[in-house]
């Protein structure tokens, strides 16, 4: 039978701690902007609550807000729909649209049906309804540059953003080298995130948003100025309300400039659903929305693109290795003749690691699966596979005792026999 966690077997975490070094005191500075943005995602976090779209939840003068603005769209524009759900049907899908609109105007019914029928006018003229399954000739973007893959914590299915592909000036050209280019990727970017949409749950109590996550790294940001002020405003103006959290990783120093940039276009609504992380911290922001087994290997997670294929990922545990610290991972139980298949990843890596099969006979010696080696920081995940002839348990080491500097990791494991396999 098949492992459903790794923790349905029995493991332990054996930890070799000698004392750090004290980490020198910081000398006084004036915070950057990256430090004090950080700060502010940071303080918001622990209160950050999604809205629940209950009718019943709002204040009377929000029910009030939201029959006026249905009566103005009865008598100005007639029965329309989004997302296949009629805006007039009178059910809970439909009160989950409206109120978003209305939430991205502060509940003021004039300017949420002003903001409403010229989306609903830019559907139709974009055929939005009917972009999901065009071809549009991407595909060397797709999975690169903007992609849905897995789920956060709460359920809310994940989309990545990442531009550092086109620092490559050819690559440059082929997509934004002219207007009808730009228009063409501009399609294909709404087209990512209408495949998201359709996996929102669109009702109360329900998954109505996604998350967004923007790799910053290596991005260029004065070439790709007007094809970003063309994203944000096409999602802002189109699709209010539609995400739940926005995380920078990998942001860069120049990061005050580009958020000059796009400022003007955000509301203090989707400003206050930032999360910002520097280089180095990407799987530490990641761990804490995402589980690491959702979180791409890429960035420091255990999913592969492929794992998405076949069904929801298996569950992994998450560790933390402390500076100066060696992390020993024991998997016992583990029968001759069985095959042991392991992931482990550790956030921006940079330590040392290595898996040994320990046999429970005596005089047996162990054996180095994989002898202790320098795991770079950009490394993914590790994946292996061992089938030991004599019964035992396997020891994964990470040895971060070089470093005071903590990080997350995670592991997951199954154990089969050759024909059945084991708990």
């Amino acid at each position: 039978m098949e492992a459903s966690s790794p923790i349905s077997m029995q493991q332990t975490l054996q930890y070799q701690d000698p004392q750090p070094e004290p980490s020198p005191k910081p000398s006084p500075y004036k915070k950057s902007f990256v430090t004090s943005l950080m700060e502010a995602a940071t303080l918001r976090t622990p209160s950050f609550k999604e809205d629940t779209y209950f009718v019943s939840h709002l204040k009377s003068s929000e029910r009030k807000a939201l029959q006026e603005l249905k009566d103005k769209l009865r008598a100005t524009h007639g029965p329309d729909s989004m997302w296949g759900i009629p805006l007039l049907g009178g059910d809970e899908k439909a009160d989950v649209i409206l109120l978003k609109f209305l939430r991205a105007r502060d509940f003021r019914v004039s300017d949420s049906i002003h903001m409403l029928l010229k989306c609903l006018s830019w559907r139709k003229d974009f055929d939005a309804d009917n972009i999901v399954d065009e071809d549009l000739g991407f595909k060397e973007l797709e999975g690169v540059v903007a992609y849905m893959h897995g789920y956060d914590r709460g359920g809310h299915p994940v989309c990545y953003n990442a531009y550092g592909v086109f620092k490559d000036k050819d690559m440059y050209e082929r997509t934004f080298g002219d207007d009808e280019k730009l228009q063409k990727f501009l399609r294909w970017r709404v087209q990512v995130l209408e495949r998201g949409i359709n996996l929102l749950h669109f009702k109360p109590g329900g998954v109505n948003s996604i998350i967004q996550v923007t790799d910053l790294k290596d991005m260029p940001k004065r070439e790709l100025r007007v094809a970003s002020n063309h994203i944000l405003s096409l999602f802002q103006d189109n699709y209010p309300e539609m995400v739940a959290r926005k995380i920078f990783i990998n942001v860069p120093w120049y990061f005050s400039m580009l958020y000059s940039m796009f400022s003007p276009f955000l509301t203090q609504r989707t400003k206050s659903k930032f999360v910002i992380s520097k280089e180095g911290n990407v799987a530490e922001t990641l761990y804490k929305f995402i589980r690491p087994e959702d979180v791409p290997v890429q960035y420091g997670g255990l999913s592969q693109p492929s794992d998405l294929e076949n069904g929801p990922p298996k569950p992994a545990s998450e560790f933390t290795v402390k500076g100066g610290e060696k992390v020993n991972i024991q998997i016992e139980g583990i029968e001759a003749g069985a095959t042991i298949t392991w992931d482990i990843a550790v956030g921006g890596w940079d330590l040392e690691y290595s898996a040994e099969f320990v046999p429970i006979a005596e005089g047996s010696y162990s054996i180095a699966v994989e002898k202790p080696r320098k795991i770079a920081a950009s490394e993914e995940a590790i994946h292996n596979s061992f089938t030991p002839r004599e019964a035992g348990k396997m020891v994964l080491s990470v040895d971060n005792t070089a470093s005071r500097k903590r990080k997350v990791a995670a592991y997951r494991y199954v154990v089969r026999k050759s024909t059945t396999i084991l708990a």
